[in-house]
């Protein structure tokens, strides 16, 4: 008798969970998506943490946000028409939390194609407290949204919140405005804003074919100088040629960033693990970084540092190198671009000095020539000026000697070959 009580509840509790399972099937949830699917890497803004009052460089972030809708946009690189948003509290020391939030594709400015506004749910909850330097990802939300299409995230904070994890180049403009109106389509009053704040991600549901690739790198793959709001940062002009082979880019730029130390953001040892080999289906990664650890010793950045050697550097790449392929991804190393006369008279004047320059040279023999890394993109050949190698040919510079324009990172692009990256270039798949 005992024993039949007991297989009764027991056919009551699969009973119970099946029919649970047929709910959230035909209700609001979402079904189990097919196996032949997975998510993959779509976007990616690097979080960064907020550095003192005494650094050189002002942070642009708000104070604090206070019962205000912030509204992001970006440009995706695969294309699908399931999604999930990546929040990200790296960097803050309390929990954050998220009274709401809403995804949908942009019209430009602050408003949002009509028919598109979605709302992001968080364990079927509207609303999330993330940990002190935690991640969430939200729910799947199903919008159709082309390859290269522009989005956006809207995130309503009731505060008051510090913008402790934030990316400081966004290299675009959201919008602020008060009170929670992530369900609306137009944010009228809205204020600019130049930062990015704890949106880390877009991942996309798309056949398992699909991969992406990382660029990890510094202001030069942040897309300084580029126009803003434009999407001409070489990893930008890079997504356009990959999408069609069913392969997305994330931009692992971070402005400040160096391979050896902390600097606007963490080293790249640090960051490997978290941007690299944390991230679902990633093929390959494109490493440029390092002239920020020779330009920085000396300047005002970093006036107690000590000179970067060739051999520090080296060493460094070694390890990433090692720890890319425990993992099975691709590691390609890019040569660094000239910078002679870079940032003069401007308040980090003392970046170059010709002994830089030597440093330079050595690092980039070694990418070219030792072998080490799976393969390489030669950056330093394509952008330099013949007439004169240790500077940038001036219809790619910026103006500053350092950052190429908009012109200049679509040459950079340009030079990175498929086959670096592993991609058949005769075989190229529908882009969603």
């Amino acid at each position: 008798m005992v024993w039949r009580i007991q297989m009764a509840k027991a056919t009551s509790v699969i009973a119970l969970w099946a029919g649970s399972v047929m709910l959230a099937a035909t209700g609001t949830a979402q079904a189990s998506p097919p196996e032949a699917a997975a998510w993959v890497g779509s976007w990616r803004a690097s979080p960064q943490a907020l550095w003192s009052g005494d650094f050189v460089l002002p942070t642009n972030a708000p104070f604090q946000f206070t019962d205000q809708t912030v509204r992001q946009p970006m440009r995706v690189s695969l294309g699908g028409d399931r999604w999930r948003i990546l929040l990200s509290n790296a960097h803050g020391t309390r929990p954050l939390r998220i009274g709401a939030a809403s995804f949908g594709r942009s019209a430009g400015g602050a408003a949002l194609m009509g028919g598109t506004l979605r709302p992001v749910l968080f364990g079927g909850a509207p609303s999330v407290e993330i940990p002190a330097g935690g991640e969430v990802l939200s729910d799947p939300v199903a919008l159709a949204v082309p390859a290269l299409s522009r989005v956006a995230v809207s995130l309503h904070l009731p505060g008051p919140t510090a913008a402790a994890t934030f990316h400081w180049d966004a290299r675009d403009t959201g919008h602020v405005v008060a009170g929670n109106r992530v369900e609306q389509a137009e944010l009228t009053g809205a204020t600019p804003l130049s930062v990015r704040v704890f949106v880390a991600g877009l991942l996309v549901q798309a056949d398992r074919s699909a991969s992406s690739i990382v660029t990890l790198g510094d202001s030069i793959t942040d897309g300084n100088a580029s126009t803003v709001g434009a999407d001409r940062r070489w990893p930008d002009a890079l997504a356009e040629r990959l999408a069609p082979h069913g392969v997305g880019v994330l931009n692992a730029g971070i402005s400040g960033a160096r391979l050896l130390k902390d600097g606007m953001g963490a080293n790249a040892s640090a960051r490997l693990a978290t941007e690299v080999l944390a991230q679902p289906n990633v093929r390959a990664v494109i490493v440029l970084l390092g002239t920020n650890d020779i330009g920085w010793p000396g300047s005002p950045l970093a006036p107690a540092d000590a000179p970067a050697t060739a051999a520090q550097l080296i060493a460094a790449y070694q390890q990433l190198i090692a720890r890319g392929r425990t993992h099975g991804v691709r590691v390609v190393g890019a040569t660094l671009l000239p910078f002679e006369g870079a940032m003069e008279g401007t308040p980090v004047e003392g970046y170059f000095s010709p002994a830089k320059e030597v440093v330079r040279q050595a690092v980039n023999a070694w990418i070219r020539d030792s072998g080490a890394f799976d393969a390489v993109v030669d950056f330093d050949a394509a952008m330099r000026d013949p007439a004169r190698p240790g500077r940038l040919l001036p219809r790619y510079d910026s103006g500053d000697h350092l950052h190429p324009g908009d012109e200049g990172y679509r040459a950079m692009a340009e030079a990175v070959k498929l086959d670096v990256l592993g991609i058949e270039p005769a075989r190229p798949v529908r882009a969603r």
